[in-house]
């Protein structure tokens, strides 16, 4: 088995499975494959608002932690995570790090079987959203009209006064700071899946389609919008005034590269050799071959598959243990 990863060290490196938070992911020495490059992909084409849908398990979230954490102003300290990364090489981006306000919103624990639970659920992440910024409440750059909706934000809200909760908090955020917010969601349409299969389709959608034109047609402060989901839920149902949405979906080439594993990051197969480049020397590693542990250098990893085809691979660094008759191979 050959796994790509990045910047490991195989006496400490460990898989952390079902962690979704990059810089506890960073932080703890987990594996990690360098996905840091959709970053500079996204911000470079420039859509308003993207929606990116794959199945489950393809790091959305963790991604969507990446991003977060890479351009929230809360995040000014997690740059040395990303330092050793991609993203890191471009003078550009590394100035962006750190410099925007950030609204992040996860739909991915709302399962209702009644409407009336759904909008409860998604109010009370509005509700915490408020509370994560409630030092906004007493800045100079509010009036009392804005603090009086600011007070006015909790369970028992009005629809209408819930559609609006975001791009207000976009407002804020832009005064305070002085520049536009980035808005993430992710698993925009777990609530909307639920909705479906318990019959509460057709009240949930009004809305989430207010909720979503207010925050992410009709917002001037908003600098970009970035949704994840399983599936995209028909235009018609909640996108049909959102005319500035570029859907990405998992037969888009764009950002293809960036969402599960790709051919060069996992290769699980019989092949009939190996050859890599040790920190002591190029070697090859041939059927029969005793145990081994070793670090590996920069260079070029190559295998043979056992149909004659050759494939290569260029790395920084990484290790390859072998045992029992199969090589494991992690490398950056």
């Amino acid at each position: 088995m050959i796994t790509c990863g990045k910047d490991l060290d195989y006496m400490k490196s460990v898989i952390s499975i079902g962690n979704q938070d990059f810089v506890s992911i960073r932080k703890n020495n987990c594996f990690y494959i360098d996905k840091t490059d959709f970053i500079r992909e996204w911000w470079e084409n420039q859509d308003s608002v993207t929606l990116i849908t794959r199945p489950r398990r393809f790091g959305k979230t963790l991604n969507m932690s990446m991003t977060e954490y890479f351009f929230s102003v809360n995040h000014v300290d997690s740059r040395k995570y990303f330092e050793e990364l991609n993203i890191w090489s471009y003078e550009k981006f590394r100035e962006l790090q750190g410099s925007y306000p950030v609204i992040s919103l996860s739909f991915a624990d709302i399962k209702a079987t009644t409407y009336e639970s759904a909008r409860r659920a998604i109010i009370r992440k509005l509700v915490r959203m408020y509370s994560q910024f409630e030092f906004l409440r007493n800045s100079e750059q509010l009036n009392e009209k804005d603090r009086a909706y600011f007070d006015s934000v909790e369970e028992t809200m009005s629809d209408d006064a819930a559609a609006i909760a975001i791009n207000y908090m976009s407002d804020y955020l832009e005064r305070y700071y002085g520049k536009k917010v980035i808005i993430l969601l992710d698993e925009y349409d777990t609530p909307l899946q639920e909705a479906y299969v318990h019959g509460y389709w057709k009240e949930l959608t009004a809305f989430v389609r207010s909720l979503f034109n207010s925050t992410f047609k009709t917002n001037p402060y908003m600098e970009r919008g970035l949704l994840t989901g399983i599936t995209r839920v028909s235009k018609e149902s909640i996108f049909s005034d959102l005319n500035n949405l570029e859907v990405v979906t998992t037969t888009s080439e764009k950002y293809s590269g960036f969402f599960g594993f790709t051919e060069k990051e996992v290769f699980n197969g019989e092949v009939k050799s190996v050859t890599l480049p040790g920190t002591s020397g190029v070697f090859s590693i041939l059927p029969q071959h005793a145990p081994i542990v070793s670090s590996l250098q920069e260079g070029t990893v190559s295998y043979t598959t056992t149909d004659g085809e050759e494939h290569t691979l260029d790395i920084h660094s990484g290790f390859v243990e072998l045992s029992n008759g199969e090589a494991s191979v992690c490398v950056s």
